[in-house]
């Protein structure tokens, strides 16, 4: 059939209307009927905003960098210098082409990944619950949404009580509203109580949020990393603009020809801004990213994996992740003359198999033979939320008599009944003993046939640490992390976890949290900071307990997997939602684990500060150069009147350096054992060593050409070309460790790039392609003085760490055995 349909109508119908418009049943829709009206409305997505491959390759041609370039290029035609022209424009295509592709593929990867994101819906199809990707939803289908989905359409309430509704994506209200049987529920909102049955009446562009997408734009994030980044960007071209007027300056005072000298300096800013920086960022972070995939962790904010770098704390929910939320039912305590079995079977009756709720499980599966639910009707079900703590069914037996059940947390349920008095110091005992041995309890009751609750029994719930919890605890204080556990869970219930565990510590009552006064804020920051975990936490405990660390100037990683986890979650600096997460808590975190097993954290931390260790080995090594070219050529033209470089020669430095740089997104680094921050004194300082360093290598070259060799201005140029770009490139094997730079086996990516355009470069000096030909015997010679040059600044560098950190002074202790195993290892491995 065709549909053709008004959505604001369709909000408005009554329900047996609506099923008639739609065309559906109760036993929802064919498969066949939903494949037909799937090419007819589309999938049930919004469209991406997408730029075009050729406007994606046309940016890299737009902003100061590039116009700097541009520039250069405009001033070539202007003098009539049309081979620089030809050159310079080549380059600048070229370089825009490497960097397009580069972000390209970036981007391929990182779609590729959040595509496995994707969210679910439980659907009845041909009269059949089952689950399948939301983006299949079609108007018409019948759909059950429970506690902490996202709701995937627009849909009407069908069946079920009143529910609570998270709609701040919508509408920036932060409370719930409530939403009852013929109500509407927008695409996009969060089921934060209750669950319901509805019908799905418009999908994709058709929905609210489809309509007013332009109203609901995801701020993009800038990480304290990033944010570090661009201000060394900053910094560098603060350093070059100062110098290049200093010499504009200087030369046209001494009337050297303007437009040249405007040319070369123009060329020379580029040569020493940061071009490949957002680069290297991007791919960098795609890398990283890829690597975790293949551990089934998805990153969902790119920004997460330099955050973790930092984090010093990782706060963690207790059950489904520590523990496995795979429940055992332990022998019951029940009332006189209550049979286990009885307790049992009431708690059956208040339970939804369909639901796959670990409790209901748990408890269904203990069911004896004898035993049919079938002999049952439920008439009404109340399922849980976190404010009543229990679930409720109304159920007609074989007889028609009707009774009702619950099930929940025991101090609820002994509330609700009639013989509390009689029953309450026993089943405190009872609960206490259980608890002791980590037992979580369960209160069970039913109606009398006065309609009076009775509390028949409680059932003592078993949730086994996951295998490798204690082992994730292990490694992550090696890292130097200290790890929180919260829950929801009775304080003996917690202390008990937590020694199993192995957590050392205090394990506090999120009450507390609570009954203090303003002027105890700084005790309970401090308790906050000291503890080993909290009990009896709430959803707002959380998020206040990750706050309170955030403001102690702590990064704090949150661990979890359920919609009271989301708040927490989202406030962490590194939100991670573990296997079987609830749609609310993968939409609130920056890394969804696809598989059970916590070790991935573990590895996420590590991969990041891989991460960060690649990237503060980048800005050293850019700051580096940037400092000897331009302190170098800025000193040979003012104090020589002497440009030791052609425009030519600074161009093809930046590219050639550039292209290779990009490699270092795939380096080995090894993490480090606690948490990784911007040092920037350090970063700056050894830079500047190493710059000044590199400086006196350039005059050292220079002096040996003029004075020594005799050579010709022309020649002396293509010498010092070749030595820079020599040196510029070994610099990053000097700066990519603490130690001795053979300390950590580079990737072979990286040195085959470096090798490969270091190559390039020596057949461009040797051959004079845009310069004058230098021989082999002089490029040989520059070779072996640059390598020269560079175990010098290595022996600098490692000396140089040992001033910055005299606690832990790097000096080298291993001697060139390692170095010759090293390079028989990527030889011949």
């Amino acid at each position: 059939m065709t549909i053709t349909l008004d959505q604001e109508k369709l909000s408005e119908l009554s329900l047996e209307d609506l099923k008639k418009k739609l065309g559906t049943s109760n036993q929802g829709l064919s498969n066949t009927e939903a494949i037909q009206r799937q090419s007819q409305e589309g999938y049930n997505e919004l469209p991406e905003e997408t730029v075009s491959p050729v406007m994606q390759f046309l940016s890299h041609f737009w902003g100061p960098i590039a116009w700097m370039i541009e520039a250069a290029v405009v001033l070539s035609a202007l003098v009539g210098d049309w081979v620089d022209f030809g050159i310079i424009l080549a380059l600048l295509i070229g370089n825009s082409v490497v960097g397009f592709w580069e972000e390209f593929q970036a981007g391929n990867a990182i779609a590729a990944l959040k595509a496995k994101l994707a969210l679910k819906a439980k659907v009845k199809r041909d009269n059949t619950w089952t689950t399948i990707p939301s983006r299949e939803l079609v108007s018409g289908d019948l759909i059950r949404l429970r506690l902490g989905d996202i709701v995937p359409a627009d849909v009407r309430f069908l069946a079920g009580d009143p529910v609570k509704v998270d709609q701040s994506a919508l509408t920036g209200e932060s409370l719930p509203v409530e939403c009852k049987v013929g109500g509407v529920l927008y695409s996009g909102s969060i089921l934060k109580q209750g669950e319901l049955d509805g019908i799905v009446y418009a999908t994709g562009v058709h929905t609210y949020i489809g309509k007013t997408a332009h109203l609901v734009q995801s701020a993009h994030t800038v990480s304290h990393f990033q944010r570090a980044v661009l201000k060394i960007g900053d910094y560098l071209i603060l350093i070059a603009m100062v110098l290049v007027v200093l010499v504009l300056i200087v030369t046209l005072f001494r009337g050297d020809p303007w437009l040249t000298t405007l040319r070369f300096l123009l060329v020379l800013t580029v040569a020493s801004i940061p071009v490949a920086m957002p680069t290297v960022l991007s791919v960098t972070m795609a890398v990283g990213a890829q690597k975790l995939a293949k551990k089934d962790a998805i990153v969902s904010r790119l920004a997460a994996i330099e955050e973790m770098a930092g984090i010093d704390i990782l706060c963690s929910d207790k059950t489904g992740t520590l523990t496995l939320n795979q429940l055992t039912l332990g022998e019951p305590f029940c009332r006189e003359n209550t049979t286990p079995e009885d307790v049992i079977l009431n708690a059956s009756l208040a339970s939804r198999e369909e639901n796959e709720d670990p409790i209901d499980l748990a408890i269904l599966k203990e069911l004896k033979p004898a035993q049919h639910l079938d002999n049952y009707r439920i008439v009404h079900f109340q399922p849980f939320d976190p404010v009543s703590k229990r679930t409720e069914a109304t159920v007609e037996n074989s007889n028609r008599d009707r009774f009702k059940v619950s099930k929940g947390a025991p101090q609820v349920i002994l509330k609700l009944s009639s013989n509390v008095e009689q029953v309450q110091p026993q089943v405190d005992q009872a609960i206490d003993e259980f608890a002791r041995r980590g037992f979580r309890s369960l209160g069970v009751a039913r109606t009398d046939a006065q309609g009076n609750w009775q509390f028949l029994g409680i059932l003592p719930l078993f949730d086994p640490p996951r295998s490798d919890s204690q082992l994730m605890i292990r490694e992550v204080r090696k890292l130097g992390i200290s790890l929180k556990m919260l829950t929801g869970d009775q304080q003996a219930i917690a202390s008990e976890t937590a020694h199993q565990l192995g957590l050392k510590g205090d394990i506090l009552d999120a009450s507390l949290l609570e009954k203090a006064a303003p002027h105890q804020a700084g005790q309970v920051a401090d308790k906050i900071e000291a503890a080993a975990g909290f009990a009896q936490v709430f959803p707002e405990h959380k998020y206040h307990i990750v706050e309170v660390l955030q403001q102690r100037g702590h990064l704090v990683g949150m661990a979890g997997d359920g919609v009271n986890d989301a708040p927490a979650l989202k406030k962490a600096d590194a939100g991670i939602a573990v296997s079987g997460a609830t749609d609310a808590a993968r939409a609130a975190a920056d890394i969804v684990l696809l598989t059970p097993g916590l070790s991935v954290i573990v590895e996420a931390i590590q991969e990041s500060r891989r991460i960060f260790q690649r990237m503060n080995n980048y800005a050293i090594y850019r700051i580096t150069e940037t400092i000897r070219i331009l302190l170098f050529m800025t000193l040979s033209i003012l104090v020589y009147n002497f440009y030791p470089v052609t425009a030519i020669m600074i161009v093809l430095l930046a590219l050639l350096n550039d292209g290779a740089i990009i490699s270092i997104a795939y380096d080995n680094t090894r993490p480090a054992n606690r948490p990784e921050t911007w040092n920037m004194p350090i970063v700056l300082g050894l830079a500047t060593i190493l710059g000044v360093t590199g400086l006196a290598s350039s005059f050292g070259m220079l002096y040996l050409g003029e004075r020594y060799f005799n050579l010709d201005r022309s020649i002396l140029q293509t010498l010092i070309y070749l030595k820079l770009s020599i040196a510029g490139h070994l610099t990053i094997f000097v700066t990519r460790t603490k130690g001795p730079f053979w300390s950590i086996k580079p990737a072979r990516i990286l040195l085959i790039a470096v090798l490969g355009t270091q190559f390039l470069a020596t057949l461009i000096a040797v051959y004079g392609i845009f310069m004058t030909p230098l021989g082999w015997g002089l490029a040989g010679f520059a070779w072996i003085y640059a390598l020269i040059w560079f175990l010098i600044a290595d022996w600098v560098k490692q000396r140089a760490y040992g001033v910055f950190n005299h606690a832990k002074p790097v000096y080298v202790t291993k001697g060139f055995r390692t170095l010759t195993q090293w390079f028989s290892h990527f030889l011949f491995n």
